[in-house]
């Protein structure tokens, strides 16, 4: 028996041309706190009081992705006094 190793091949993936690339309905909440840039505790705290808004399926917390971002977009819009609409600190 030999006991010199095979080398492994190289797989290369191209992608198709005209691939549709479908993206989530939802995100998780562990999606959402990478999203913000923030502690999963954190998040999970400003899901439960409806701030970041969400839904509860079953045992877990579902954002949706279009009121999520609406969301996200409405808080970092400055309002006319020069603050943000979000208030957390």
């Amino acid at each position: 028996m030999s006991t010199t190793a095979r080398p492994s091949p190289v797989v290369r993936l191209i992608p198709r041309t005209g691939a549709t690339v479908v993206e989530p309905v939802t995100y998780t909440v562990r999606e959402v706190a990478k999203l913000l840039g923030i502690s999963l505790g954190s998040t999970y705290a400003l899901v439960r009081d409806g701030t970041i808004p969400a839904t509860r399926l079953g045992g877990r917390w579902v954002i949706p992705r279009a009121r999520f971002h609406a969301w996200l977009d409405a808080v970092t819009e400055p309002t006319a006094t020069g603050t943000d609409l979000g208030g957390r600190r």
